[in-house]
């Protein structure tokens, strides 16, 4: 059987699940999730190569420029300041200390370098400062993305017309498991900030993580969420919980890895123009199952020694795998090029 027959019949066994409006309901992303893995994995990679690429990852560099401190208390993160952890708080970095490591990325070949600061919420006086990091990556020639809690009315505004290219906001999980993760701050409110972003003509990286006790009916809800937003994230992160000592979730019984694999390629099936990226929990991974990954449809990764805070592998050991799968780097034109 070639790939154009399987697609002839897959696409109809899973439209079926849809609700009327032509949005993927939670049972439909579940009928995915439990299809035979070689189908799912075959079936992913078709849609895949119907849009992208097969062989070229997107690289970018993810840099903590405001670590700890945070108000919040997602019950996975290591910076939030309520939780005993090995990470300080720290001064927000200066524009020079940013445009050396940017620098430095694009030298290790990234072509998207990410900005994050443990916030709530920026301050205007601290949002003043991160435009004009926003304005020096981007005279490097680098696409930027910048994640900073949630926007007040006119700052994602600002960033657009500093140059940010892409926001990132994740929604964590599916609506119903919320609560259990985080109760500083709701979902309607990661929501209301990814509206913003949207009405500023900015992209959209939005995803959420995987692996913290939830039900696979929970992930199939996350997946749905993202694929239903009109129009779906241009980058869709997707995370494996990295347990850190000290954080609420410290202990929870990990995910199966082909799991894990399962929800790379419902993302990818779901939405099949996003930029699928292969994102926390990379470390902890077998190159398998990361080969695996790139094959049902993940086509980014975070490049460099360190996510935030947690490990991330490095940067030679990242170029050896790519070597051996016969992946390259992708074009950054080509990045983000949903609809």
């Amino acid at each position: 059987m070639d790939v154009t027959s399987l697609n002839e019949r897959a696409p109809a066994c899973a439209d079926k699940y849809r609700n009327s409006t032509s949005k993927w309901t939670v049972a439909a992303v579940e009928e995915l999730y439990a299809l035979p893995f070689n189908d799912l994995i075959y079936r992913a990679q078709a849609i895949h190569r119907d849009h992208f690429d097969a062989n070229a990852v997107q690289l970018s560099t993810l840099l903590s420029i405001k670590t700890g401190g945070c108000p919040e208390d997602c019950g996975y993160c290591p910076q939030a300041a309520r939780y005993h952890t090995d990470v300080d708080n720290e001064a927000l970095m200066s524009v020079g200390e940013v445009v050396a490591a940017a620098r430095c990325a694009r030298e290790k070949g990234a072509t998207r370098f990410c900005m994050g600061a443990a916030w709530r919420g920026p301050k205007q006086r601290d949002l003043e400062r991160v435009i004009d990091m926003v304005k020096a990556v981007r005279g490097l020639g680098m696409e930027t993305c910048a994640t900073l809690g949630m926007l007040k009315p006119g700052q994602a505004q600002q960033l657009k017309a500093a140059g940010l290219d892409y926001y990132n906001h994740n929604i964590d999980t599916a609506p119903e498991f919320y609560g259990e993760i985080i109760r500083t701050r709701t979902q309607d409110d990661r929501l209301g900030t990814l509206d913003q972003v949207r009405e500023a003509g900015l992209h959209v990286c939005c995803g959420g993580i995987v692996g913290m006790g939830e039900s696979r009916r929970t992930r199939a809800g996350l997946i749905a969420q993202l694929a239903n937003m009109d129009p779906y994230p241009e980058s869709v992160p997707i995370n494996n919980l990295v347990q850190v000592e000290g954080t609420p979730l410290h202990g929870t019984e990990p995910l199966d890895p082909f799991e894990f694999v399962r929800t790379i390629a419902c993302a990818r099936i779901t939405m099949p123009r996003a930029v699928v990226r292969l994102s926390a929990g990379r470390q902890d991974m077998s190159e398998g199952i990361q080969a695996l990954c790139f094959l049902a449809g993940a086509n980014s990764i975070f490049y460099g020694e360190k996510l935030l805070t947690t490990g991330n592998p490095e940067v030679e050991k990242d170029a050896a795998l790519f070597a051996r799968l016969g992946l390259r780097p992708m074009e950054s034109e080509n990045a983000g090029s949903n609809r």
